[in-house]
């Protein structure tokens, strides 16, 4: 059976697993992304679903699958939207983590221990799903992608963040971010598996999708803070839609 697990991965996660919830830890730069990626995500679902946004909790009605959760950075502030929020990760030890926090802050998340391509058994489907930072940790791509398409409702709409495959992303995000800065643990990435935002595209459109939005995010090392870019270069993010 076709499998999206990288062992190699699972075990790197594992060992600084309980990290995900200190901001200033190993996961810091999530910490510091993850407002500006909320934001950029709260705002496109409310356009594509003709939301409220006043309102309190206006992902009332919505179902969300967060694939690669990591410990619920992004299932907990989309649970406090109003959002029926699943998080799903190949960790034991990233889900222990997350279903505890969520426990402590009192926030109702499905978490569960398993892959994107196995929980298509459950014939379940979601409204929303969120790939952000994880596709460069898969393997089988394609088969990744396929696997989260089949998971979205019809008129469904995913999220995805990764790194680009660029001679400045090597700088920046592995010799700048692992090596200089340690930011992140050295060996968190593999240059390699980056994708090209054209890669990236080609590839939905076997799935009959495309790219409807995508944005560059930019990192300011000195201020520790994250802003929306036009610059690709590194990091984006983007937004897909049938």
């Amino acid at each position: 059976m076709r499998s999206t697990v990288n062992k190699k991965e699972i075990e790197n996660f594992n060992k600084i697993a309980s990290e995900w919830w200190n901001p200033k830890g190993d996961f810091e730069p999530l910490h510091s992304l993850n407002p500006l990626r909320l934001y950029y995500i709260k705002e496109r679902i409310e356009e594509h679903f003709s939301l409220n946004s006043k309102k309190s909790k206006p992902l009332k009605k919505l179902s969300v699958l967060d694939v690669g959760c990591g410990g619920g950075l992004l299932c907990e502030p989309m649970s406090k939207l109003g959002a029926k929020v699943t998080g799903i990760d190949a960790s034991k030890k990233n889900i222990a983590i997350a279903k505890k926090h969520a426990k402590e802050n009192h926030l109702q998340v499905n978490y569960m221990n398993t892959t994107i391509e196995n929980l298509l058994t459950k014939h379940i489907l979601y409204d929303v799903i969120l790939n952000t930072e994880i596709i460069e940790h898969v393997d089988n791509v394609d088969f990744f992608l396929e696997s989260c398409f089949r998971s979205l409702k019809p008129g469904g709409i995913m999220f995805l963040s990764t790194i680009n495959r660029t001679i400045k992303s090597f700088l920046m995000a592995i010799v700048g971010a692992e090596y200089v800065l340690h930011l992140l643990p050295i060996g968190t990435h593999k240059w390699e598996k980056f994708i090209q935002p054209n890669e990236l595209e080609e590839k939905i459109k076997k799935s009959a999708f495309r790219v409807a939005h995508i944005t560059g995010l930019r990192y300011n090392p000195i201020l520790k803070s994250w802003n929306l870019t036009n610059d690709l270069d590194v990091n984006y993010l983007a937004c897909i839609k049938k």
